[in-house]
């Protein structure tokens, strides 16, 4: 793989040369590798199909957590999200310790308990990071999806992004099936308040436990926003907001 210079830029293909764009730029590489139905049928390449398949069930598994939350997603994702969840959900696959080698999947894994703990923690937009704006201890209700953070002070305990004036809290439940792709989520009313020295304590609860069967996966989404003539706007297209899996179960 080449990085093409100059100031013509090229997409297609020359030969035994492919030319294409990416978020890297433009970028050049030659034709080669190994005949496809070879890898697919040669004894040789057993190992690979294999490792072709796990990872293909790990972007799936990817997939649907991103579909599970894309609600909350379309406000507060980087855009690395995809291959960021198939590394990991590719790291939680081989927690799998029955399936055979080729099938290990995550949903099979993520009944584990380190393989949650793998999942806890995620931020789903790595320019904004919970732990790196919110510097206030929360709590969280697994019982009902509920999450609390006592005595806030917005302007000592949020590190808010300039010219942003409030700031706002949502608490989301999700049952997520990685077995079967099906999910179900409940988020709660958002809780909003001024970036001001006032003490507050945010409680914000899903209406109801989402239905389904599968992991039960507990979100949090900080928002922030400029009030302009008392209309409230996201920041830089929600650049700012922060989306972090707080706890699996």
């Amino acid at each position: 793989m080449a990085r093409q210079k100059g100031i013509i830029k090229l997409t297609g293909k020359i030969g035994d040369l492919s030319f294409y764009k990416t978020k890297d730029g433009y970028l050049a590489r030659e034709k080669g590798g190994i005949d496809g139905e070879r890898i697919k049928k040669d004894p040789a390449f057993a190992r690979t199909r294999e490792n072709g398949s796990e990872f293909g069930l790990a972007a799936t598994s990817g997939k649907t957590l991103r579909d599970a939350f894309r609600p909350l997603m379309m406000r507060a994702a980087d855009n690395r999200i995809t291959s960021r969840l198939t590394r990991l959900m590719s790291q939680i696959r081989k927690l799998d310790t029955t399936s055979d080698r080729g099938k290990r999947s995550v949903g099979v894994a993520i009944q584990n308990q380190p393989a949650k703990d793998m999942l806890k923690g995620f931020n789903f937009n790595v320019r904004s990071m919970l732990n790196a704006i919110l510097y206030r201890p929360y709590t969280l209700d697994t019982s009902n999806g509920e999450i609390e953070i006592v005595d806030l002070v917005p302007i000592n305990h949020i590190a808010a992004p300039p010219n942003s004036t409030h700031v706002s809290f949502t608490a989301a439940w999700g049952k997520v099936n990685f077995a079967d792709g099906v999910s179900d989520l409940s988020i709660s009313p958002a809780v909003n308040l001024p970036i001001d020295s006032t003490q507050t304590t945010v409680t914000a609860t899903p209406p109801a436990a989402p239905g389904g069967t599968g992991t039960d996966v507990f979100i949090l989404l900080v928002e922030f926003f400029q009030e302009v003539n008392g209309t409230q706007y996201s920041l830089n297209d929600g650049g700012y907001n922060a989306l972090n899996i707080v706890d699996v179960v």
